[in-house]
């Protein structure tokens, strides 16, 4: 199983360009329910044709048991799948143990989004003209106009921003490239912290490549920009559910809203499935169906 396991992790890592962290969940999912497995069969050389539909149920019974959530057991469920499924066509098995298996239900928690009023307050609460809150207008500004992760945020480049089309060049999930639009008061904020930092003394800081930067001229990391956030949200007296993944939330949400085509959104989010934006079309139609029971005489 170890060697099966390798095998696979390589295959994501060189084959499908899955992040570290893609990656990393795998390794960890994968590792617990091969010491499991082993544990159940008593096997300590257990190899991938040796496990059974029936030592996989005693997996999941054992998880429930444990009182892991569902979210968890279905994703233990799916890493052995798409293990199994690597294997056979590898031809190393012939049969998937998890075949027939079904995850458990899982509840639709649908996604926190800002209103246009929260938006336009947190959008507003960097003020002064020094070269931290220029950068921090901006990087709101362009979390909400392009609906980036913050992985993407913080990887962009000056090269990949283009002010004359209003784009820029996005790597996203399997570092997929994509193109990101911003809006014209994203692009202003960007363009006044970048000439901003043209005027500091620190060559670190003019020269490095990278857009967002710290005080110390490197790039932003990812808990950087969750901080500030943090900070920005307090000042903002909003809901502390907010995350910096929040305004990639409200930029699908507010699309939508105004009538933007839910395939046309799923481009602008890099999503390679369209069931993964249509998590949004339920909460407009949730909140349609809110304003029809206020308004509606015979609601």
């Amino acid at each position: 199983m170890n060697q099966a396991l390798a095998g696979y992790l390589r295959h994501l890592s060189l084959e499908k360009n899955s992040s570290e962290l893609t990656v990393k969940s795998y390794r960890e999912d994968l590792t617990q329910s091969i010491n499991f497995l082993r544990g159940h069969t008593a096997l300590a050389n257990l190899s991938p044709k040796q496990v059974t539909t029936r030592h996989v149920r005693a997996f999941i019974a054992w998880l429930t048991e444990q009182n892991y959530s569902r979210a968890t057991i279905a994703r233990r469920i799916a890493s052995l799948r798409s293990l199994y499924r690597y294997l056979q066509r590898q031809q190393k098995v012939d049969r998937d143990p998890t075949d027939g298996l079904k995850g458990p239900k899982l509840d639709q928690n649908l996604p926190h989004f800002l209103s246009q009023e929260d938006i336009d307050n947190l959008l507003n609460a960097p003020q002064g003209e020094t070269l931290m809150c220029l950068r921090d207008r901006a990087i709101l500004e362009t979390l909400y106009s392009a609906g980036l992760r913050v992985s993407e945020l913080v990887a962009l480049n000056q090269e990949y921003l283009d002010f004359n089309d209003g784009t820029a060049v996005v790597r996203g999930k399997g570092k997929k490239e994509r193109i990101a639009l911003l809006g014209p008061q994203a692009l202003k904020a960007v363009e006044a912290y970048l000439q901003e930092r043209k005027l500091q003394k620190s060559v670190k800081i003019k020269e490095n490549p990278a857009i967002f930067l710290n005080k110390n001229g490197t790039r932003l990391t990812t808990r950087s920009v969750g901080r500030l956030l943090e900070k920005y949200i307090k000042l903002a007296g909003m809901d502390s559910r907010t995350t910096p993944h929040t305004l990639r939330h409200t930029f699908a949400t507010h699309l939508l809203d105004a009538g933007a085509d839910i395939r046309g959104v799923q481009e602008l989010l890099g999503h390679s499935s369209l069931g993964t934006t249509q998590i949004y079309t339920h909460v407009t139609t949730t909140r349609l169906k809110e304003s029809y029971q206020k308004a509606h005489p015979r609601a």
